[in-house]
């Protein structure tokens, strides 16, 4: 039975993965830290296990295969540097940090360590997602023009961030309603391309609920490739009829949560009037895939840091452009960036 320490609880996600690894019989949490002490002894008395006031003293533990990581943004810098130290295979709730960095940093640390890594961008294992992915990677658009992405929600109406007041604190946080969630569908964007090349962002806060807290943006990306997408996240929408849209010279679809929708003009079987019945299975969601993986000791579907850490750097040059009011280009994506269906073995701590 493998053994993992719970390191931080503070993130919005936490309280359902804390129930996924209550139910989990192949694996066992032997601690779990947060620095709020109410925090720590409420959390560790759900899953039952030692509230500790000290992670480092259980890192050093040889029976301890991994670390799960949810604690406010600001404080994951030094946790995974303790870690990856540590060589612990690790679980980090997204972003990974605030910015290309802190983030570099980061990955390469755990990339020198040779541990497994999972971050918490779920929206890949959609079936509409990977369906979506397929008919960019077989062309079926021809050559695409534009794309919309979207993830919003009314999270301030119906007050989901009591008790979790931190994720409003950008000096905790390092974003608002347009870096929490448009970091989602920004990562369906760097899955599909990776040829990023300048990013526009303008944010606002029409309900002005936390200070210095934007509640909703729109970014402009432009690739290298001549694709133009948008993005548009925020925690004041009372509806999302659709997630994305992809339009191209041969093809256009968009999707819902549910369902994918598909005209092309090179067969008539496609009419975009009825969704596709043939999807992909659907991957368990991505704090599954990672544990999955620390039992089978494998990489198969899960999210490089690299990937993770590319995601920081952009969303922070969104940032710099709705303060500056202008274009920013980005840096290239890592080199070495693994494939994502890989089921290459990676070694047990």
């Amino acid at each position: 039975m493998k053994k993992i320490v719970v390191i931080g609880t503070a993130h919005i996600h936490a309280k359902k993965f804390l129930q996924t690894l209550k139910q989990r019989k192949d694996l066992k949490v032997i601690a779990l830290w947060d620095h709020d002490f109410n925090r720590r002894e409420r959390d560790a008395n759900i899953l039952e296990t030692t509230a500790i006031s000290n992670y480092n003293e259980i890192l050093g533990n040889k029976e301890l295969d991994a670390v799960i990581i949810c604690s406010e943004t600001n404080l994951h810098e030094k946790i995974i540097m303790d870690v990856t130290a540590a060589k612990k295979h690790l679980f980090v709730e997204k972003p990974i940090g605030f910015g290309r960095e802190d983030a570099k940093k980061m990955m390469h640390a755990i990339e020198e360590s040779g541990v497994l890594f999972q971050t918490g961008y779920f929206m890949r294992s959609s079936a509409v997602n990977r369906k979506l992915k397929e008919l960019i990677s077989n062309k079926a658009f021809g050559k695409i023009s534009r794309i919309q992405m979207n993830n919003c929600h009314d999270g301030i109406r119906r007050n989901i961030f009591s008790g979790y007041e931190w994720t409003t604190d950008l000096r905790q946080s390092g974003v608002g309603a347009f870096g929490d969630l448009g970091t989602h569908v920004l990562d369906l964007l760097l899955w599909f391309f990776q040829d990023l090349k300048a990013v526009l962002a303008t944010f606002e806060s029409p309900l002005k609920t936390f200070e210095g807290c934007e509640e909703t943006g729109v970014a402009l990306l432009k690739f290298h490739s001549g694709i133009i997408a948008t993005i548009s996240a925020g925690w004041v929408d009372v509806a999302q009829p659709f997630v994305s849209i992809v339009s191209g010279t041969e093809g256009h679809a968009y999707t819902t949560k549910d369902e994918i929708y598909f005209k092309s003009i090179r067969n008539n079987n496609f009419d975009g009037q009825q969704p596709l019945t043939d999807l992909p299975d659907e991957l368990p969601h991505a704090f599954d895939l990672f544990l999955d993986s620390i039992s089978n000791n494998s990489k198969k579907n899960l999210i490089s840091v690299r990937e993770a850490a590319y995601n920081c750097s952009v969303i922070e040059s969104m940032y710099k452009s709705n303060r500056l009011n202008e274009w920013v280009d980005v840096e290239e994506p890592p080199v070495r960036i693994p494939p994502k269906e890989s089921s290459e073995d990676v070694p047990t701590p």
